[in-house]
């Protein structure tokens, strides 16, 4: 069978188990050890065939845990399509999400990458996650804080790599009083363009999506995995040295020693946008996501991603990381 992917890139897979529940989980990892856990498809690369067993988690449900006047406890299934549940709070009024509008993927694997984008991350709305122990098929609940989240890392991708299946998350959202975060790339220029000066979490959202549909191609349409560097992070005395070569060379201050560059403008400024071998490619409009235009192999894109690598680190002296996972 063909393993589900947004990069449209043809792998095989020996053996696929839709997974529905976690009874159906816990089922599977007495008969499979080693699973090749697949959520949206998403954030991954696909270089070969896949001879695990494929595990598709597609639990589904979002229900209410608890709340309060002011706030919510939002239980989503791991297997809800994280858009979709990032609207469906928003429907309900409640704020929290509104920045991670538009990121593909599952629920399920959001935490593995603390996925983020406009200054909002994973940790900043999870209150906790479920997740099945591989080895021994018992539950574990993990605060946020035993998640060890960092900049696109989690202990998921650490030292519980490939011992945790996450099953179901749960976040604190707010529903009244809404702490919006709208500093952060074209949100206010786009806020004020619609008049709008005390937007609602929905109305922030709205802005996202448009920001993001004008910068990122569809899946469904074109290729890709969305953004496929990390944003590299560098020490402060580095970046002021850059700096005066390259007086434009926009970045965010991470903490007193440390800078973070955008990745896409590291990649422009090297003349690689819109940059093609073959059908796998370099977008046209945001230099971030590495494209597949029809027939490209998973291959053919990750030599196009070294590739792009080996030019930033020529040019600015600074090593790229993959934030898609390769395999």
């Amino acid at each position: 069978m063909l393993i589900p992917n947004t990069f449209n890139i043809k792998a095989e897979a020996d053996t696929y188990l839709a997974i529905r529940s976690e009874r159906e989980l816990i089922e599977a990892l007495k008969q499979y050890s080693n699973p090749f856990v697949l959520g949206g498809g998403s954030n991954m690369l696909l270089t070969t065939d896949v001879t695990q067993p494929v595990f598709h988690i597609l639990l589904k449900g979002i229900t209410i845990v608890k709340e309060t006047d002011d706030e919510v406890w939002l239980k989503a299934q791991a297997g809800e399509n994280w858009h979709s549940f990032v609207m469906h709070s928003l429907e309900q009024g409640y704020g929290g999400l509104e920045n991670l509008a538009l990121i593909y993927g599952n629920v399920g694997t959001a935490p593995v990458q603390n996925i983020g984008a406009y200054g909002v991350e994973i940790k900043d709305v999870m209150y906790s996650c479920e997740a099945i122990n591989v080895h021994t098929q018992e539950k574990r609940i993990f605060t946020t804080g035993e998640c060890d989240f960092a900049y696109r890392e989690s202990v998921f991708k650490g030292k519980e790599k490939g011992n945790y299946i996450i099953t179901a998350v749960t976040f604190k959202l707010s529903k009244h009083n809404h702490h919006l975060h709208t500093q952060y790339g074209a949100i206010q220029e786009k806020l004020a363009e619609r008049g709008i000066t005390q937007p609602t979490p929905k109305q922030v959202a709205e802005v996202v999506i448009s920001i993001r549909e004008s910068k990122l191609p569809n899946p469904a349409e074109l290729g890709n995995s969305g953004s496929f560097f990390k944003n590299p992070i560098i020490l402060t005395d580095e970046y002021q040295k850059l700096q005066q070569q390259y007086p434009d060379m926009p970045s965010y201050t991470v903490d007193v020693t440390h800078t973070k560059v955008p990745a896409g403008w590291l990649i422009d400024r090297c003349g690689l946008k819109g940059y093609r071998q073959g059908d796998a490619g370099v977008h046209t409009h945001q230099a971030l996501v590495l494209v597949n235009y029809g027939k490209a192999t998973g291959q053919e894109v990750l030599a196009l991603a070294y590739y792009v690598k080996e030019e930033v680190a020529k040019k600015f002296g600074i090593t790229l990381e993959f934030e898609v996972n390769i395999f």
